[in-house]
C-alpha cells in the first residue's frame, strides 16, 4: 500500500492524477481540485496531515472553536476542515468507478483523521484537534458529519469497518441528547449551553442512514425523534427555514445558515423514503422552496435571461445544502434547484480559481482571499462530484 501512496503523490506532483475512464465534466473538476489540495495543503506527508489554509497562516488562529491555544506555534488543520476532504473523497467514491479514490481514502485520508480520534474519554469520538496536543473540546456536530460519511461509505462499499466506525461515533453523538428543553443534542460536550440545528439536523440524517445500513429500528426512532424536536424548536414558522440554535434559557439564535435548512431537507426526504409518510415529503418540498427564495438570488445570464445563483457565503454550508436538494431530486426529478447549483458552480470554475487552481470565496472572482481555507476546497470537491450524477 505504501507504493500506492508514493505513486499517488508523484502523480500529484506532475499534475497527471486523472483516470483514463473519467469523462464526466464535474468529476474532472472534482478530481483536479482534490489534486490541488494535496499539492498545496500537505503539512506532513508521513502523518497524512493537512494545513488549515494555503498559504499557511503562521498563527493559525481560528474562530470556530470555543477554546484554543493562542500561541504562535504553527498548527495543522483542525478536524472540521479535515473532515471536508473526507466528504469530498466519499462523494467521488459514490459517483465514480475509480478504485483509486478508495485507495486515497484508506491510505491517506483516514490515517490522517485518526490523529484526532480520542479514546481516552468515553464514548470515544474525534476531538477538535490532534491527540498529540492533549485533550481538546469535542463537538457533536464535528462528529455527526463524520458519522454520515462513514455510514455512506458502508452503504456504498458494504465494508463493515466503516459501519463499525459509524456506530462508534453514533454513541458519542447521541450521548449529547438530554431532557433539557424537551430533548435535543448539544453543540459541544465541554460547553453544554446551546442545542444547535447543526448538531441535530445531521443527527437525524445519520440515524436514517444507520437505519438503512442495519435495519435496526432504534436508529429510525431516533431519526424521527430528533427531526421532530428540531422542527418544533428551531423552525421559523413564518418561512419554514431553520434558526441556528436555542440556548438553555430558551433564547433562539435566529441566524439562518444554508446547511441547517439543507440538512432538515435531506432528513425529511430520507424519512419519507423509509416511512412513505407524505408529511415528510411535504416538509421537504416546503423547505426546498423556501431555501431557493432565501439562499439564492436572481442574476442576468449571458443570454439575457434571469437565472438563480447561490448567494455568496460559506462554501461548505452550500455543499451541505446541496446534499438536501439532491436527495429531493432523486424523488421528484425536478431539476429547477439543481440547475441553480450547476450555474453557480460553472461560474465558480470559470471565474474564481486562482493560479493554483484553488477557489476564492467569491465565485464571481471579483473579491480575492489572502489565503484559501481547506474547508472550502474540500467542499468544492464534494459539490462537483455530487453534481456529476445529475443528468
Amino acid at each position: 500500500m505504501k507504493k500506492v501512496v508514493i505513486v499517488f503523490f508523484s502523480l500529484i506532483a506532475s499534475g497527471l492524477c486523472f483516470g483514463s475512464s473519467i469523462s464526466n465534466l464535474y468529476i474532472v473538476r472534482s478530481d483536479r481540485t482534490l489534486v490541488q489540495i494535496y499539492k498545496f495543503y500537505q503539512a506532513d506527508v508521513g502523518n497524512h496531515l493537512l494545513n488549515e489554509t494555503y498559504p499557511v497562516n503562521p498563527k493559525s488562529i481560528v474562530s470556530y472553536v470555543i477554546n484554543q491555544d493562542t500561541t504562535t506555534k504553527k498548527r495543522v488543520a483542525y478536524l472540521w476542515p479535515t473532515s471536508a476532504v473526507l466528504s469530498g473523497v466519499v462523494a467521488l467514491i459514490e459517483n465514480t468507478n475509480e478504485k483509486r479514490y478508495k485507495t486515497i481514502l484508506d491510505t491517506d485520508v483516514l490515517p490522517g483523521l485518526e490523529h484526532y480520534y480520542d479514546i481516552s474519554r468515553q464514548p470515544a469520538c474525534y476531538q477538535s484537534y490532534l491527540n498529540s496536543d492533549g485533550k481538546q473540546d469535542r463537538y457533536y456536530d464535528d462528529n455527526v458529519w463524520l458519522d454520515i460519511d462513514f455510514a455512506s461509505l458502508f452503504l456504498e462499499t458494504k465494508e463493515k469497518k466503516y459501519l463499525s466506525k459509524a456506530e462508534e461515533i453514533w454513541k458519542f453523538v447521541i450521548s449529547g441528547w438530554d431532557d433539557k428543553l424537551g430533548g435535543g443534542i448539544y453543540w459541544c460536550e465541554q460547553k453544554k449551553s446551546s442545542k444547535n440545528t447543526c448538531s441535530n439536523a445531521p443527527a437525524a440524517v445519520a440515524a436514517a442512514k444507520l437505519y438503512e445500513a442495519t435495519k435496526n429500528k432504534e436508529y429510525l426512532q431516533w431519526s424521527k425523534k430528533i427531526y421532530a424536536w428540531t422542527k418544533l424548536n428551531l423552525q421559523d414558522k413564518s418561512d419554514l427555514l431553520y434558526y441556528d440554535n436555542i440556548n438553555l434559557n430558551g433564547l433562539i439564535g435566529k441566524q439562518k445558515f444554508a446547511y441547517n435548512s439543507g440538512q432538515m431537507l435531506q432528513a425529511a426526504v430520507l424519512l419519507y423514503n423509509i416511512t412513505k409518510e407524505k408529511e415528510y415529503l411535504t416538509d421537504a418540498r416546503s423547505i426546498a422552496s423556501a431555501g431557493y427564495n432565501f439562499f439564492f438570488e436572481t442574476h442576468l445570464g449571458a443570454n439575457g435571461k434571469s437565472i438563480k445563483l447561490v448567494k455568496q457565503g460559506n462554501i461548505w454550508f452550500t455543499a451541505i445544502m446541496l446534499r438536501g436538494y439532491i436527495e429531493l431530486y432523486l424523488v421528484d426529478k425536478n431539476k429547477t434547484y439543481l440547475n441553480a447549483f450547476k450555474y453557480s458552480l460553472d461560474l465558480a470554475w470559470k471565474n474564481s480559481r486562482d493560479k493554483n487552481g484553488l477557489f476564492e470565496d467569491d465565485w464571481t472572482g471579483k473579491e480575492k482571499n489572502s489565503s484559501k481555507w481547506l474547508l472550502a476546497q474540500g467542499a468544492m470537491v464534494e459539490m462537483y462530484a455530487r453534481l456529476s450524477a445529475i443528468k
